[in-house]
């Protein structure tokens, strides 16, 4: 359903920092975007009523014990139909383009459409590191995805790194096509040289699309000595 014509620039505002930011409370969002909470509800109430936005239950956060009394504060995440104002218009056609691709090619010629789909992560990797020899490897790599239209952040968690995507261009055509996603996954290994593993996809339901990167054992952060060093 179309954004009425008077309310288009809040309501683009506000699908925009969901979109960035992911899945938020009215509160959060009034307040990233300079509103009262009354108006904020307005535009929320409205755009859950064009099936833009739907109200979910917050996420509990890893490690951390609920405060405070009462229910947590519903959170409001994009739909389906909220997620094509951004670059969904040749969704059909991709889906249908692959389809031919394993129809005539098979499964592995998929893998290899989207392994090359991806190509661009080891690609401009060290490009991006070099430019920002500042960032943390895995800061590298959500600089290179938002680069490429995936709005991506890191966030730490317990046992390592979160690498997340709160867009993803192609999560309509991957629902039907995980390959794309485990690609993507793969790639992302390679590139930190450590196994990693997805926690979460946009392209089955979730919100945010959600790396794990753990943390290296220390036996591997620290050089091992040589035999001659140890009997020295």
């Amino acid at each position: 359903m179309e954004l009425i014509q008077g309310d288009l620039t809040t309501r683009q505002r506000v699908a925009r920092s969901i979109l960035v930011e992911g899945p938020s409370t009215a509160a959060s969002l009034a307040e990233r975007l300079d509103l009262t909470p009354a108006a904020v509800r307005r535009h929320l109430d409205q755009m859950i009523e064009d099936d833009l936005l739907e109200v979910r239950d917050p996420r509990p956060a890893t490690g951390t014990a609920r405060r405070g009394r009462g229910r947590p504060a519903k959170v409001f995440a994009l739909t389906q139909s909220g997620r094509e104002g951004f670059t969904k218009q040749y969704d059909d056609l991709a889906a249908q383009a692959l389809r031919f691709v394993a129809e005539t090619g098979g499964e592995e010629a998929v893998r290899h459409f989207a392994e090359r789909r991806v190509a661009f992560v080891e690609e401009r990797f060290d490009e991006v590191a070099a430019q920002h020899p500042d960032l943390a490897p895995v800061q590298v790599l959500a600089r290179v995805f938002s680069d490429e239209g995936y709005a991506a952040g890191v966030r730490e968690s317990p046992v390592g790194d979160q690498l997340c995507q709160q867009h993803c261009p192609v999560s309509t055509v991957a629902h039907e096509f995980p390959q794309l996603c485990e690609a993507e996954t793969e790639a992302i290994g390679r590139v930190l040289g450590r196994h990693v593993q997805r926690l979460a996809t946009i392209a089955h339901g979730d919100g945010v699309c959600t790396t794990c990167v753990p943390n290296l054992p220390t036996h591997q952060t620290k050089q091992q000595p040589t035999t001659k060093e140890q009997v020295s």
